[in-house]
């Protein structure tokens, strides 16, 4: 991510990829949304200890923002565009509240191509994860929807698709640790039609 002044971090969640992105210096300020109060109260209490000031936590849907159009100079989103009811709509917001020429950054799972990867990805996701989520929580469904919503949900290409036809120029995409997640990349267009 190129350094940004004002971003938008969707489904914030508890702050981890806000945190990172102002210890690096990619974000003078951030505005995080995310539907769950919960997990932001938890980002809130990571920011405070960090003493970083500049990030705002609103409950808010990223299929409808509450911010008038070309507010952000980026728009990031980590694991989130997975759980949302409507990845058109989402995208189709976030291009939206983006600048013209701001960028969108994009982190989400996908599903290892490499037969091998594969195998011991399923192993883990279907087996070790949700053992581990019954005995940290003692909840039985504690992580097993995690594998069929990765499987499920658009990745590579498709996703870059979407990206294109929310609006954005220029999306790219690159695997990460062996397929198991993708970073995607566009831009809005300086020129808004």
């Amino acid at each position: 991510m190129q350094p940004a002044q004002h971003v938008l971090d969707v489904a914030i969640g508890t702050a981890d990829l806000t945190i990172e992105m102002l210890r690096r210096g990619k974000a003078e300020q951030v505005t995080g949304i995310d539907l769950s109060d919960q997990m932001m109260r938890i980002g809130k209490e990571k920011t405070d200890k960090h003493h970083l000031p500049n990030v705002r936590f609103m409950h808010a849907n990223a299929q409808s923002m509450p911010f008038e159009k070309d507010t952000f100079d980026a728009v990031t989103c980590a694991f989130g565009c997975r759980n949302f009811q409507d990845l058109d709509e989402g995208l189709c917001e976030m291009y939206r509240v983006l600048k013209p020429g701001g960028q969108v950054v994009i982190l989400e799972f996908s599903y290892p191509s490499n037969r091998l990867v594969r195998a011991l990805y399923d192993i883990y996701f279907t087996r070790v994860l949700p053992w581990i989520g019954r005995v940290v929580s003692r909840d039985k469904t504690a992580y097993t929807y995690l594998n069929k919503s990765v499987k499920s949900f658009c990745w590579g290409e498709t996703f870059a698709r979407h990206l294109t036809d929310a609006g954005f120029k220029e999306a790219a995409w690159e695997t990460l640790t062996f397929g198991i997640a993708t970073i995607y990349i566009a831009r809005k267009c300086i020129i808004d039609n």
